[in-house]
């Protein structure tokens, strides 16, 4: 696939690769599984979509999963995993179309990025590189890491901090972990993920490397390559996602909806 087609293209892709996942699947998940079945150039997934801070690719699936969640043959948990309607007719999928509907999607898409870019931009422009890397620690102390240590030593091999990971208050694993203050739109390659697995030698065998930018396609396969030790990756996409989920530097407004009881009113129509 060498250019985009039309959003309505990817529903069945989408679903399907919901399928072959087990029928459940986080965003990255089903979106490397679609570009695994459709097989789209690296050119066309650097595309950056041209109102968001997103690939247009991202957006694109992101589009088509909240149209398929209001269609009702997608679900969507608290905790970001889509996974297959039990209610959804599959035997003939045509998802219907009309500008009401799409109008709905948009506006659901463009509330979250917009929080999303108005968070990341408060960050990028008003922390520090060492208030951000205090930031991170905060995040990562929430999450349950103990002895979170911020370094911030030039001539560290871009090391900013370390700390320790328990999984079910049991096991626990030593990080270390990188911070990089970019521009939304500002990219880290495949070169600094390179650089920070050599900082890590000896060190540690798991690493942290979070940015309020994104990462290149090649820095993402560079993270999870084969035969090295594995770099787990946050953009700033799931950045803002955490200081979301950890209820800390947003807050967040429940919006009041009322219904009208058209039949509570007819009772008094009975009474005469």
């Amino acid at each position: 696939m060498n250019e985009f087609p039309k959003r309505e293209f990817f529903f069945k892709p989408v679903l399907q690769s919901v399928q072959e996942l087990g029928g459940s699947g986080s965003n990255d998940e089903i979106n490397n599984k679609v570009i695994e079945l459709l097989k789209i150039s690296d050119d066309l997934l650097a595309v950056m979509h041209k109102d968001t801070n997103q690939t247009e690719f991202e957006y694109q699936m992101a589009w088509v999963r909240t149209m398929l969640k209001n269609q009702g043959l997608l679900e969507n948990s608290q905790r970001g995993i889509w996974s297959i309607s039990s209610s959804g007719d599959f035997t003939s999928i045509k998802v219907k179309w009309d500008k009401q509907l799409e109008s709905q999607v948009n506006e659901e898409l463009n509330d979250e990025e917009d929080w999303k870019e108005r968070v990341i931009k408060v960050i990028t422009e008003n922390l520090s590189p060492s208030a951000f890397e205090r930031l991170i620690q905060r995040i990562l102390r929430e999450k349950g890491f103990t002895q979170v240590e911020v370094t911030g030593r030039s001539g560290d091999g871009g090391i900013d901090g370390r700390g320790i990971a328990k999984i079910n208050g049991i096991l626990s694993f030593h990080i270390i972990f990188q911070c990089k203050k970019y521009q939304a739109k500002a990219k880290v390659g495949s070169k600094e993920i390179r650089d920070f697995r050599g900082a890590m030698a000896g060190r540690t065998d798991k690493g942290l490397f979070i940015t309020t930018g994104s990462f290149t396609r090649d820095a993402i396969v560079e993270a999870t390559r084969d035969g090295v030790p594995a770099i787990d990756l946050i953009d700033g996409d799931k950045l803002a996602e955490k200081l979301k989920e950890l209820n800390i530097g947003l807050k967040i407004e429940l919006k009041e909806s009322v219904k009208v009881d058209e039949e509570w009113f007819k009772n008094f129509e009975k009474n005469k």
